[in-house]
């Protein structure tokens, strides 16, 4: 059981390994990401098997669902003909994420999606994609992102250096809003779920002083839950913006 409220984002490896200098070690990280991958995978196979049903049930019900939205947000940020080849790219980020999240409300489970680590290597990776899918869009051309229309010549250098800047740090921003949601929202769980397990512990008060904080875990567990799903949702749509700002530049 964890006292600390940090001591449930502890990394703890299962089985070492070390190549050289390199440590490549399995831990509660990776751990935790092999159900969620295996749980998306399942949950789309047992809903496509045999070609679903025409009457969905729940399963079939939260796939189409997570599908449909996939492609409103796609549509809804992203112009130009080649959107729908991203498609697959959004909906494999959006879903990953979205387990992930949730999986870390269940109690005794580990949040992946509440490491900096995680959270910098899926965004970085992802704009590095991007940045590709860019240049083979546009060749060359792709460079004209860091200057906007209209500049003039002397003042360039200036609008190039912010641009590539801010550039760099879109991926940055990306993996930091994750992050301190989800190790935020969990620190402030932990911390009230102890508060409300001393106060039911205590004799002698008032019983409404037991039943206020355990009500109150319950509310912020709920929030916790609508922030998950909306920090998803959030992850997915900046990446959607960036792919756009890619594809089509200026």
């Amino acid at each position: 059981m964890a006292y600390s409220p940090l001591e449930q984002f502890a990394i703890i490896p299962l089985i070492p390994i070390h190549v050289g200098n390199l440590y490549l070690s399995f831990t509660n990280t990776s751990l935790f990401m092999l159900p969620t991958i295996g749980l998306v995978l399942l949950l789309v196979h047992l809903v496509t098997l045999n070609g679903g049903h025409l009457v969905p049930n729940a399963r079939q019900s939260l796939v189409e669902m997570i599908h449909d939205f996939v492609p409103n947000s796609v549509n809804e940020q992203i112009s130009g003909v080649s959107k729908q080849q991203l498609f697959p790219l959004i909906f494999v980020t959006f879903t990953f994420s979205l387990f992930c999240n949730l999986q870390g409300m269940i109690p005794y489970s580990f949040t992946v999606t509440s490491h900096f680590i995680i959270t910098l290597g899926l965004s970085f990776s992802l704009s590095i994609g991007i940045t590709i899918v860019g240049f083979e869009t546009n060749g060359l051309h792709s460079f004209s992102f860091s200057l906007p229309p209209g500049v003039p010549l002397p003042l360039a250098p200036f609008p190039v250096l912010l641009e590539l800047i801010s550039h760099g740090f879109r991926a940055l921003s990306s993996g930091i809003r994750l992050f301190a949601n989800m190790m935020a929202g969990h620190s402030s769980v932990k911390i009230l779920s102890g508060f409300a397990r001393t106060m039911l512990s205590m004799r002698g008060i008032m019983l409404l002083a037991q039943i206020a904080p355990l009500s109150i875990v319950f509310a912020l567990t709920g929030s916790e839950s609508g922030v998950a799903i909306s920090q998803a949702h959030v992850f997915t749509i900046s990446i959607c913006i960036y792919s756009n700002d890619a594809i089509n530049l200026h």
